[in-house]
């Protein structure tokens, strides 16, 4: 009898069904890996409610967990062996673009979901392709024979590692993509928990000055971003962010302004502008508003602005924060507030979201709990 598989997965809008699948077999260059944390983020909180495709998906795109079983191929191409613990990107690409070949995974046209119907990406693959185990919410998950894993260091619990893909995302904005490094003046806008990894992230690379804005609601996020390497927290609702701003810099701006905002609208892009520095000052932006009829062009081009786009990490962000992980040198346990198991799957989605259990940054789902 062949042994099933349950797994959480999403059937609509704030729907989820528990179902259960055949357990895959592994051939020589595919593997299964045994789920122990899928960590649950605000890309989580908002394709739950507003699903981008209709099938039904097996969510989960933070994954860690051991190798239960492995081909011989898989183990001799990804230099892993069964039982190691292990981080996997939830890219699939496919290793032969120009992307691939420099390490941007996230780049490849065979994990663009967005644009090509065949693409494959853990959390977001329909539940119907088989072998079906696509994404984290699940006891188990199949691993491709082009699925990007990375080992876990040792010391590093399942739980901490669960915040790799935040941590990963920060090192990739901040650092790699805008450029923030020694004597770097950093506005972090959105304590959460991508605003807390970028403000690590910018804390070890050597900003000088790292200014973190939230809203009321966020007062207690405000709190560990100044535990965690914060030189201020403006709370945007008590205090003008940009007056406060020129006061703290003397006048001058920032050099890099970080969008880690959710559901803010066009705001930050306007409070990023306006805090940069007279010239040169770079600026990362989410995208999460589809248009911006009035966008300040002139002044992006009078400024001299640089504009990024906030866009997944690549294989180098994901080492570069496991050895985050592992250095100890932050309290990141302040970032890993709450545990759930799999049947609490819809709970922790919302509790992401501000809508359920309080006091959350970053859920750790359990699928064997």
């Amino acid at each position: 009898m062949t042994r099933q598989v349950l797994a959480a997965v999403r059937t609509g809008a704030h729907q989820t069904e528990f179902r259960e699948f055949p357990m895959p077999e592994v051939s020589s260059d595919s593997a299964l890996l045994r789920m122990e944390v899928a960590g649950i983020c605000g890309t989580d909180v908002k394709f739950y409610a507003k699903p981008p495709i209709e099938v039904p998906v097996i969510m989960g795109h933070e994954n860690i967990g051991y190798i239960a079983q492995a081909g011989s191929e898989f183990m001799e191409r990804k230099g892993v062996k069964e039982g190691d613990l292990v981080f996997v990107e939830h890219y699939v690409p496919c290793f032969s673009c120009e992307w691939c070949h420099r390490g941007e995974y996230r780049l490849c046209t065979g994990t663009d979901w967005r644009r090509n119907p065949d693409a494959i990406r853990f959390g977001y693959t329909s539940a119907e392709r088989p072998p079906h185990l696509w994404g984290g919410f699940a006891q188990y998950m199949y691993l491709p024979w082009n699925a990007v894993v990375h080992k876990v260091p040792v010391g590093v619990t399942p739980e901490l590692a669960g915040v790799v893909t935040p941590m990963a995302n920060g090192i990739q904005w901040a650092l790699l993509d805008c450029g923030v490094g020694y004597d770097s003046r950093v506005l972090v806008q959105g304590p959460g928990q991508q605003g807390l990894s970028q403000t690590v992230a910018c804390k070890q690379a050597g900003a000088s000055l790292i200014i973190v804005t939230g809203t009321s609601k966020d007062k207690a996020r405000l709190e560990v971003a100044l535990k965690l390497g914060a030189d201020y927290a403006i709370n945007v609702e008590e205090e003008d962010p940009v007056q406060r701003i020129r006061e703290i810099t003397g006048g001058e701006g920032v050099d890099v302004s970080l969008d880690c905002s959710a559901g803010a609208g066009t705001a930050p892009v306007l409070l990023g502008l306006e805090a940069l520095k007279r010239k040169g000052g770079t600026m990362l932006v989410q995208g999460e508003v589809a248009s911006f009829p009035e966008f300040p062009l002139a002044k992006v081009t009078n400024k001299y602005v640089t504009i990024k786009s906030a866009r997944g990490h690549n294989h180098l962000s994901c080492e570069l924060a496991l050895k985050q992980l592992a250095s100890d040198r932050f309290p990141l346990d302040l970032i890993t507030t709450h545990r759930l198991g799999l049947k609490d799957a819809d709970r922790a989605i919302k509790s992401v979201g501000g809508t359920e259990t309080e006091g959350v940054i970053h859920v750790s789902l359990l699928p064997w709990q």
